[in-house]
């Protein structure tokens, strides 16, 4: 897809992000940051440091962010309000294409990364249906667009969140990209990268022909494709419904060794039957399925501290807690980043099941 933009995509979008903050019309806020890594994640190697390393970003503002208020039923239910249909002047990049628009570029109106934007369809289409193939070409798009501004080495990390478990908050589809140059605008950022580089760097396993890539010391499954060369749509398309299917197969093989763990959606209406996400860097795909958003925070006693919620950017090795004490435990026990990974996703070697790549 050429996307036509009238500047760079990375001076669109940070020209748009300093005078939306600068009017209010978006909410920044600024996190502590630092890196907490899996027990599996402390190889012997210094070379290998990095690869299994979380961030852990810690912004209490958003607590404070006032809840919708409840009123009383009317016979004629509000409409359910969309950010994407119509956005706000303040918040919106650029269509795209320019020629014929499928889509369009908006600032996530409460980011924790500068200059965290969003690729949404310019029809209503649905979050929870497969992604199709405009939107593939229309994500390749961003992340090329970004890159060519070679000169600073920029990058972006896009990701899709689909299904109930998955993080998903708005129905209509869109895709997120987050700058990989913001998410390390700090010295605490050191030693961190995104988790899915560390499954595309992967070597196939040997002996065998699926160019499917795992990274093995991840507790939770994922499926992923490295791109050859730059992908046609059609391409982007296929590699998509591989790792898709692959994913589904997963879900559906979890379910029949252990049937009270959680069910597939509904279908009806075209629904994808399992939640999961989705990343996209110039380098490959990875699709990861979800059986849980989250999981709660417990301390010694039982009693509950919060419960922390991961969406697609796990693959982007990132995390968040809006608490102090969550963020204290997770920075200070060793394990819990595991166990809360261990919940999000489909378990390694859990049962009788058996991943097929």
């Amino acid at each position: 897809m050429i996307l036509g933009l009238p500047d760079s995509l990375p001076r669109l979008v940070e020209a748009k992000f300093q005078t939306a903050k600068a009017s209010s019309s978006l909410l920044f806020s600024p996190t502590e940051l630092s890196i907490v890594r899996t027990s599996t994640g402390l190889p012997a190697s210094p070379l290998y440091h990095n690869r299994y390393s979380f961030q852990l970003r810690y912004c209490p503002s958003l607590a404070k962010k006032p809840l919708p208020k409840l009123e009383a039923p009317t016979p004629t239910p509000k409409k359910h309000f969309d950010p994407f249909d119509n956005p706000s002047p303040d918040l919106h990049i650029v269509d795209i294409p320019t020629i014929s628009p499928t889509h369009l570029l908006v600032l996530n109106k409460f980011p924790i990364i500068a200059g965290h934007f969003i690729l949404a369809t310019k029809a209503n289409k649905q979050q929870t249906h497969v992604l199709e193939q405009d939107d593939l070409e229309a994500t390749y798009a961003c992340l090329k667009a970004w890159a060519a501004d070679s000169k600073q080495q920029k990058r972006l990390f896009a990701f899709f969140n689909s299904g109930d478990h998955s993080g998903a908050s708005q129905p209509h589809r869109h895709l997120q990209f987050l700058p990989v140059e913001h998410m390390r605008d700090s010295e605490a950022a050191e030693g961190w990268d995104l988790l899915i580089d560390s499954i595309l760097s992967r070597e196939s396993p040997a002996g065998q022909s699926s160019r499917t890539l795992q990274n093995t010391d991840i507790p939770f499954v994922h499926f992923g494709r490295r791109f050859d060369a730059e992908p046609t749509g059609q391409e982007l398309l296929s590699i998509y419904h591989e790792l898709y299917s692959l994913a589904k197969s997963t879900v559906d093989e979890f379910i029949a060794h252990n049937p009270n763990a959680f069910a597939l959606h509904p279908t009806e209406g075209g629904d994808s039957p399992i939640s999961y996400n989705m990343g996209m860097t110039t380098e490959g795909m990875v699709i990861v399925p979800r059986r849980s958003e989250g999981t709660m925070l417990k301390r010694p006693d039982g009693s509950e501290i919060g419960f922390v919620a991961l969406n697609g950017t796990t693959l982007g090795g990132t995390m968040m807690v809006k608490h102090q004490e969550e963020w204290d435990v997770l920075r200070s026990q060793r394990g819990k980043l595991d166990s809360i990974l261990d919940a999000i996703g489909i378990p390694r070697g859990s049962g009788t099941y058996k991943p097929r790549v």
